[in-house]
């Protein structure tokens, strides 16, 4: 445990050191939210309307902008053939990288979100469940990023690729997260339901990322 713990915190230094990964999403984020209310107009109504489907939006591109990073540098100055080699299992350095990622780019995200709802007229009731849901779903998010970065992770400029293989996986979070998001708007029962699909979806997640991640990095090291 003190080995992932140490992993987590190397990686939480450099991305913070690095800035690349964190602050382009941030960036990225910042960009679309202030950007969208311009683009749709002055009608408050139509931007309570979309605020959250947007801020959902938002989060899902910023996290797949960074999700090429999680094993590129490691793979590139052979951290990743030493981490094979140690006392750590590989399914819980892949486990490791993926909460680091969550820690330095999916959460701060998730909790800026609903504090940034106010420029797209977000309705304050919507503000905790819409919270609550993207700080479920960011890990979701995080952990099927890890997959695809680890099957690209030995390809030229594989970010592109990434997308195309992690937004057909995001489409589950995006819709059962938006759902849970609605609060009074969509009814407590249909809110809570897809908040517990949301959950499921996550814990499923969390099995399935650290294995496919694993046996995708082994395959690019053998």
């Amino acid at each position: 445990m003190k080995l992932i713990l140490a992993l987590i915190r190397r990686d939480l230094v450099l991305s913070y050191r690095q800035g690349g990964g964190a602050g382009s999403a941030l960036g990225f984020f910042l960009a679309v939210v202030v950007l969208l209310p311009i683009g749709i107009g002055p009608d408050q109504q139509l931007l309570a309307r979309i605020a959250p489907g947007a801020l959902w939006i938002s989060l899902l591109l910023s996290v797949l902008l960074s999700a090429d990073r999680i094993y590129q540098q490691d793979y590139e100055d052979g951290s990743l053939d030493i981490m094979t080699m140690g006392p750590v299992p590989f399914e819980m350095v892949a486990l490791a990288k993926s909460v680091a990622h969550w820690l330095s780019t999916s959460l701060p995200l998730a909790i800026a979100a609903p504090l940034l709802g106010f420029l797209l007229n977000l309705d304050p009731a919507t503000i905790l469940p819409l919270g609550i849901a993207m700080m479920l779903g960011s890990i979701a998010l995080s952990l099927l990023a890890s997959i695809g970065a680890a099957v690209t992770v030995g390809l030229r400029r594989g970010g592109l690729l990434v997308s195309i293989l992690v937004l057909p996986l995001y489409v589950p979070v995006l819709i059962f997260g938006l759902s849970a998001s609605q609060g009074p708007a969509s009814g407590p029962e249909i809110a809570t339901a897809a908040l517990l699909i949301l959950t499921a979806i996550t814990l499923v997640s969390l099995v399935v990322s650290p294995l496919a991640s694993a046996a995708a990095l082994r395959s690019y090291l053998k």
